[in-house]
């Protein structure tokens, strides 16, 4: 910019009112020298400070106008002194206090050391993404020139917990066409030592066939009995019944939800039977044996399942009798799918679509090596479903 480009603009700022010519042509010149804009000696920062202390001088004075008729006459006294972060930087802040102390500052409130939500909303969006509080606080420090500690952090991401409650505890459809129930571990830690939890997630279709999920809830193991509470929960959220529910292969778990939703199918997971045969079956006849195996649950119809099953017994039942003595056991919530149309078997004979989920979320966590807490887990967890939630919503059986 040539030195009459600049003489221009000067002119156009000093149309301004005053106070904003002077601060602008500040800014302005600070830019030609190379000054920064942010950080805590940014020109934008010292722009804040000035404007936020002119905002609390002017309630101040509107505070004593109002004031003025009450006993012992209220004035001025001095200031206080306090360090503020905004997404420009830090600065430290006079705020003026007066004889009774009487005045509530609104501009920055008592105890309020965040200028503005912008500043919040980057340390969520940054804990969001499982960044661990050290590596929020030097980001913040780099782009921005703030200091933020651990409990700033902390006192921050707790604000969402109420969030959480009101989620978890949101009312829920009459009817699900199809719910998956599955459960992932984590490390938190619990008086003073670390240990397992498991965290019950519900993902329901409803009957327009969108994804949803209904909620999360967590224990320090995973048992049928446990998840009767969770059922219960749905129940008392609003659920009155489930077409069908597909769940892995733990004991109990078909009793535990017919005993709250007795006209659900149960699915077991085709996928984890396989898994779970496998890991008895010799290494050199494992191949042959998934061949025959692939006549059973990829049969055309059901009769024609059962039929392989058996021949599947006459080769292999003398050999391995605990494998086939599982899938007979087993059979009657292993095959559930068989009724339904091609694209609803692919769909419900495996748990994969809430794994899907999980292997989502583990993106956000996997960075944790264990939790501070359950609390903290919650927050991170609901973080990410936030951020995998749309993905969920919009997708439908079949597209």
């Amino acid at each position: 910019m040539t030195k009459v480009d600049l003489e221009k603009l000067e002119q156009r700022v000093k149309s301004l009112p005053s106070v904003q010519n002077e601060a602008l042509m500040d800014i302005i010149r600070g830019m030609y020298q190379g000054k920064t804009l942010l950080g805590e000696k940014g020109l934008l920062t010292q722009l804040v400070k000035d404007l936020t202390e002119m905002a609390l001088q002017g309630e101040m004075d509107a505070h004593l106008q109002e004031n003025s008729l009450e006993e012992g006459c209220n004035r001025r006294n001095g200031f206080k002194k306090k360090t503020v972060k905004g997404s420009g930087g830090s600065f430290e802040l006079e705020v003026p206090r007066d004889r009774n102390s009487s005045f509530e500052p609104q501009i920055v409130k008592k105890r309020q050391t965040v200028l503005n939500d912008e500043l919040d909303n980057k340390i969520l969006a940054l804990y969001s993404l499982g960044s661990s509080y050290n590596d929020i606080t030097s980001h913040l420090q780099e782009i921005y020139g703030v200091d933020v500690s651990a409990a700033t952090i902390s006192a921050v991401t707790d604000r969402i917990m109420p969030q959480i409650t009101e989620w978890r505890s949101r009312p829920l459809e009459s009817l699900y066409t199809i719910l998956f129930l599955d459960g992932m571990f984590f490390k938190a830690r619990q008086d003073g030592k670390v240990i397992t939890k498991v965290l019950y997630n519900i993902m329901g279709i409803n009957q327009t066939g969108y994804k949803e999920i209904l909620g999360f809830y967590a224990s320090e193991s995973e048992g049928a009995h446990f998840w009767l509470t969770v059922l219960n929960d749905l129940k008392a959220r609003g659920v009155q019944d489930i077409i069908i529910a597909c769940v892995d292969g733990l004991n109990g778990f078909p009793e535990a939800i017919n005993s709250v939703f007795p006209k659900t199918e149960i699915q077991l997971c085709v996928i984890h039977q396989i898994r779970g045969s496998l890991k008895h079956i010799a290494s050199k006849n494992q191949k042959e044996f998934m061949v025959d195996l692939k006549t059973v649950y990829k049969a055309e119809t059901k009769d024609l399942a059962e039929y392989n099953l058996l021949k599947l017994e006459e080769k292999w039942g003398s050999k391995y009798p605990m494998v086939i003595k599982s899938w007979q056991r087993n059979w009657d919530n292993l095959s559930s799918y068989f009724k339904y149309s091609a694209e609803i078997r692919k769909l419900i004979y495996t748990t994969n679509p809430i794994e899907g989920f999980h292997r989502q979320v583990r993106k956000y966590t996997k960075t944790k090596g264990s939790f501070n807490s359950e609390n903290a887990l919650f927050k991170l967890v609901f973080c990410a479903i936030r951020r995998v939630k749309s993905g969920i919503s919009q997708s439908k059986i079949g597209h």
